[in-house]
């Protein structure tokens, strides 16, 4: 494993703005270059992270900033980022945890709240979710927002699309509403919308 303890070991080791490390890694110390990070066949573990790109097989830090992130597994407490694609990301701890990113593409999210302008996922899991189009197999969250949603299962609190939504199965919510004036009602095809009475039922 190559470890890196201060921020100049770190700028010592990049070549032509890229820090290319085969092999597990461990920054002891916060990390801030004007440069991309490319892990061969290894693992990052840091504190923070502030890169261009990122690119490893799994990261976990508590903070990571970067234009891209590209990974199969993503463990952090806060990621902030242009474009993130994993196979995973978990990004929910005992606080509030964020996920701030243009397009995500992933296998399964778990965070407290994602902003995001397009979202792919197989399952998402969390508090509030704002992004512009949602494609994902299951939707837990409390609240959603969202230009289009297209989804197997949604169990949220209150879902606002612009004009379409639409699941294979159910729907189940609080309410639900379009922001367009001439939009689709949320089609269900082989379930049907359930609105819960109880705002505060588990989702």
């Amino acid at each position: 494993m190559k470890i890196y303890n201060t921020q100049e070991e770190v700028e010592k080791d990049i070549v032509n703005d890229v820090l290319v490390i085969k092999g597990d890694v461990k920054f002891n110390a916060d990390i801030s270059i004007a440069a991309s990070i490319l892990v061969i066949e290894g693992n990052i573990t840091a504190w923070d992270i502030t890169a261009w790109d990122i690119k490893a097989r799994n990261i976990k830090a508590r903070d990571i900033t970067a234009e891209n992130i590209t990974a199969r597994d993503i463990t952090a407490k806060d990621i902030t980022a242009w474009d993130i694609t994993a196979r995973n990301i978990n990004a929910r701890d005992i606080n509030d945890r964020d996920i701030t990113a243009r397009d995500i593409t992933a296998g399964d999210i778990n965070a407290e709240n994602i902003t995001a302008r397009d979202i792919n996922a197989w399952d998402i899991i969390a508090r509030n979710i704002t992004a512009r189009d949602i494609n994902a197999w299951d939707i837990i969250a409390r609240d959603i927002t969202a230009e289009n949603i297209t989804a197997w299962d949604i169990n949220a609190r209150d879902i606002l699309y612009y004009a379409f939504c639409t699941v294979y199965r159910s729907i189940k919510c609080v309410s639900i509403k379009a922001k367009r004036e001439i939009a689709h009602p949320p089609i269900c095809l082989d379930g049907k919308l359930e609105i819960k009475e109880n705002k505060n039922e588990d989702l």
